[in-house]
């Protein structure tokens, strides 16, 4: 049956696709975002000293791939949060917490086994929504562009024809074609959304998958990768390509939006991660003078660099430093303008400017 929009695309043709879509500039273009991608991971090893920071990274990754979805929280809300528990804040915070919780589980998952199998979707979503989350039974799910005023896409009904085209997906990913791995990332993660396989938290699923699939082809030894802001500044254009796959087969755009966005979140990461690691380097120096014995700069420095705001306690639980002994460090920190106190309902905190801005402002000036 040809494809419309409001119609169950339940003859949506499993992968690979039968026409070709390894052309001349889909190449050209995998090729660029491999070398960008190889020299972002080529930090794998430095990262060893320095893998606190991935938490931060994720956090923001969780940020932008809730917001595609209308779920809108600050990185002040979002780092406090973090540091100090969802209770209190807003529920979408809470909701965004859940995402990144949900990306690690699965990550450490897909470390111990390297397979991705529909149980480990079916685990994120429900992480995610906190609920029992399973394939969806019920018809009459529909997509829709509210800006438009219609209905877009319908997804393929029935839970028997769900699991069928899911497990088309696994095999899919996990088949040994020697397809480029960037190319067969593009491909999945159309054919995840376009299966739509649970009642919400699609898209957020498919997005912790594209990151997932990065690390399962051993292209990715560390979640720094921001993905989803190359997706939220673009975010009516990725849904155009989308649905231009379903409605005409039109693979080569899509493929090339998704090398595009890998190419130059991996670039931008790997620029925010050396400025990071150089303010890293920097604070230690400036503080070694002044910090009790015992302490070391270098441990101490990269764990106030673990997030933006940062508890005298997580000093205390990482081993860095005795009770007495953290405070004071945070004292003398403070004192020479490294951190500043903060008083919040829920306990004291210590906020890192410097981190704050390489994390959160860099990034949004580079997209102007």
């Amino acid at each position: 049956m040809p494809f419309h929009p409001n119609i169950p695309f339940n003859d949506l043709p499993l992968l690979p696709p039968e026409t070709t879509v390894l052309t001349p500039s889909v190449l050209e273009k995998a090729a660029e975002a491999g070398q960008a991608l190889k020299e972002f991971d080529r930090m794998r090893g430095d990262l060893e000293s320095c893998s606190f920071l991935m938490d931060s990274l994720v956090l923001l990754e969780a940020k932008d791939s809730s917001e595609i979805e209308n779920i809108y929280t600050s990185h002040e809300d979002l780092f406090m949060a973090s540091a100090l528990g969802p209770d209190g804040f807003h529920p979408a915070t809470s909701e965004v917490l859940r995402y990144h919780d949900a990306f690690w589980e699965a990550w450490n998952a897909v470390c111990k086994r390297s397979f991705i199998a529909t149980s480990l979707c079916v685990e994120i979503v429900r992480r995610i929504k906190e609920d029992q989350s399973g394939i969806r039974r019920l018809p009459g799910a529909r997509i829709v562009d509210f800006a438009a005023g219609k209905v877009v896409y319908a997804p393929p009904e029935g839970e028997s024809l769900i699991r069928k085209k899911l497990k088309n997906l696994e095999d899919f990913i996990h088949s040994g074609d020697g397809m480029d791995p960037l190319v067969k990332l593009s491909l999945a993660h159309y054919q995840f959304e376009a299966i739509h396989p649970f009642p919400d938290g699609n898209g957020r699923t498919g997005r912790i998958l594209n990151i997932l699939l990065l690390q399962l082809y051993g292209l990715l030894g560390h979640p720094g990768l921001n993905l989803s802001r190359y997706i939220v500044q673009r975010e009516r254009e990725y849904y155009r390509l989308l649905n231009e796959v379903s409605e005409k087969g039109a693979w080569e755009p899509w493929i090339l939006f998704m090398m595009e966005a890998i190419r130059e979140t991996a670039t931008r990461s790997l620029e925010i991660i050396s400025a990071i690691r150089k303010l890293v380097a920097e604070t230690a120096e400036k503080a070694e003078r002044d910090l009790p014995p015992g302490v070391s700069p270098n441990t101490l420095a990269a764990w106030i660099f673990r997030q933006p705001y940062v508890r005298t306690r997580s000093l205390v639980d990482a081993g860095v430093a005795e009770k007495g002994v953290a405070e004071d460090c945070f004292g003398k920190l403070e004192e020479i303008g490294v951190v500043k106190k903060v008083d919040t309902d829920g306990g004291t905190l210590f906020y890192n400017e410097a981190l704050f801005d390489a994390l959160v402002k860099s990034r949004d000036l580079a997209a102007l």
